[in-house]
């Protein structure tokens, strides 16, 4: 009778520890973000935190039972009471019940695992796909039945925070990091699919919210679906490591009631109607410089500097460069194509024409280059269809 008390006493003291942690866990005010796992906004994310409970209260279940007949041991078989430890080295009958067991437990546990993943896996009909595609070190959104394209990157107040003796309190800047200056944008309630790939390395990604992360793979495409169930900002990363700015290339989406996603949508074809146009018309050197220093700073500033300076080797000044004051068609080469062996990437690609044209005007007539070339949005379009 002393022995079942004993062991009915460490079995009490052992499931009122992790009571109390998990009393502390339901407090007021207490989010769960801070230990346990993020709930997210979307069907999917749900089936895993419900899976995440099952699992996490089978193993609260198991570490009672376990840790109870440890304390007990401890206690009611200690030396002091004049128990000597038994001497056996094989029982049968133990092997069998430690392997039938765990393999028990492991089939109940793969039931609501399988549900999550062929629910995660297995898309339904979408109504609407998003290509996304991982740059160094930004990102490219496409929506495919709109033809709406764009590219977000890290916002310009985190990019010059986090430079070295910028200045700038990182405390200071909201979402220092996690900000970017196009967010991707999606209507709520709706079924959606993303096609996700990378032009250079291996990128992967990842908003926890969603309940799910996809590696962006060259010259490979992952799906993923989701379908988000109420409107919000939703913040994630990059999660692989990708090169030396890995940590500097956010994701937000800004998900929207229906009704104002179609009107947003209905400003971005707008927009890119207008970008068309922009296209075909000249210039003048004021626009061109005042754009070119805008589309630099974003795009251009985290790899050459603010001042044109660089980063040598990987990625050498374009101030007095030999590319920047040489020949205005080999500069445009190196910015559409990239350079082979180096950290120069193609943006012929990611950027528009006139954005590409500004870029390049302002960098050979700014950083004491001065060349005076003025290069317009048609050259590039006629170079890059041929």
């Amino acid at each position: 009778m002393k022995k079942q008390n004993t062991f009915i006493v460490a079995t009490a003291v052992t499931a009122a520890v992790i009571a109390a942690f998990w009393l502390l866990l339901a407090a007021p005010g207490y989010t769960g973000n801070e230990i346990n796992m993020t709930r997210g906004v979307t069907a999917q994310s749900m089936i895993s935190y419900k899976l995440h409970m099952i699992i996490l209260w089978i193993c609260v279940v198991i570490g009672v039972i376990v840790f109870s007949a440890m304390f007990y041991s401890i206690v009611a078989h200690r030396k002091s009471k004049g128990y000597e430890a038994s001497q056996f080295t094989h029982s049968t009958k133990a092997e069998i019940v430690w392997t039938i067991i765990p393999v028990l437990i492991l089939i109940v546990m793969a039931v609501p695992a399988t549900t999550a993943l062929v629910h995660m896996e297995v898309a339904p009909e979408t109504e609407m796909t998003v290509k996304i595609t991982g740059f160094q070190w930004r990102w490219k959104y496409q929506y495919m039945e709109d033809e709406i394209s764009f590219i977000s990157s890290l916002h310009l107040d985190s990019n010059a925070a986090r430079r070295l003796a910028s200045g700038t309190n990182p405390e200071s800047v909201e979402n220092y990091l996690l900000e970017v200056d196009n967010p991707l944008v999606l209507p709520a309630n709706t079924k959606i699919k993303f096609l996700i790939t990378a032009d250079d390395v291996i990128h992967s990604w990842w908003v926890p919210a969603l309940g799910w992360k996809r590696d962006a793979v060259p010259g490979f495409i992952n799906e993923a679906w989701t379908e988000i169930l109420e409107p919000g900002v939703f913040r994630g990363q990059c999660a692989e490591l990708c090169g030396k700015d890995h940590g500097f290339m956010p994701i937000v989406l800004n998900v929207l009631p229906k009704d104002e996603y179609q009107a947003w949508a209905e400003q971005q074809r707008e927009r890119m109607a207008h970008q068309d146009e922009e296209t075909r018309r000249l210039w003048t050197r004021d626009e061109l410089m005042a754009t070119g220093e805008n589309v630099y700073a974003a795009q251009c500033a985290t790899c050459h500097q603010a001042d044109g300076q660089g980063l040598a080797p990987a990625f050498p000044a374009l101030a007095g460069s030999a590319v920047t004051q040489g020949p205005v068609e080999d500069h445009i080469q190196v910015v559409l194509n990239g350079r082979e062996g180096t950290a120069m990437q193609a943006w012929g690609n990611m950027l528009s024409d006139s954005d590409i044209a500004a870029a390049l005007t302002y960098t050979r007539n700014a950083f004491g280059n001065e060349t005076g070339d003025v290069v317009q949005p048609q050259t590039i379009t006629r170079i890059k269809n041929g």
